[in-house]
């Protein structure tokens, strides 16, 4: 059996989960949203005592695998409707900076123009610094997907680092040219 996969999803309080059958998905609801997660073909979900429990209906190379992912997105909703997802980006380079206006994060990234992006609904974007961008949200895909599109706009240059990059994040920079003497 799947490690990940007969782990119970532990619900807490203020977590209302509605298993929809026909539809083969998963409603989690409280104050902060609304989350739904897919039950892959092959799984069954059942709620008992408090937890979410996965089984699945046979031993196929497949089924198993979708054991401990149907496991794992309903834990990440959980958790993403309790505590919430975070990322944090910081933006390295002369001149980089990072602007909120409203709905609107302007980046001046060494370009001839600000890049303008949008912030979805539902996610949160804070800048801390003017180097430092936090992104919040339910979804841990969505705040992973908008933390993957700032970054996207200046990948970290392999040769000095500059650009926008996840917090933490090791870069291996090249050694330049050598020269001749």
């Amino acid at each position: 059996m799947s490690r990940i996969g007969k782990k119970p999803v532990e619900i807490p309080q203020g977590v209302k989960v509605t298993i929809d059958e026909k539809n083969r998905k998963i409603i989690f609801e409280n104050q902060k949203g609304k989350l739904e997660t897919p039950i892959p073909p092959g799984i069954n979900a059942r709620v008992e005592d408090g937890k979410l429990i996965f089984t699945r209906q046979n031993d196929q190379k497949q089924t198993r695998a979708y054991h401990g992912l149907a496991r794992a997105l309903a834990n990440n909703a959980v958790v993403g409707l309790t505590t919430g997802f975070e990322k944090r980006l910081e933006v390295v380079g002369v001149g980089y900076r990072v602007d909120l206006k409203g709905k609107e994060l302007h980046l001046a990234l060494g370009y001839s123009h600000p890049v303008i992006y949008k912030v979805p609904d539902d996610v949160e974007v804070a800048v801390e610094k003017p180097n430092k961008i936090i992104i919040r949200g339910i979804d841990k895909q969505r705040v992973g997907a908008v933390a993957a599109k700032i970054r996207s706009f200046r990948e970290p240059d392999p040769y000095k680092g500059k650009g926008v990059r996840y917090e933490g994040e090791v870069l291996i920079l090249k050694p330049g040219k050598s020269g001749v003497r």
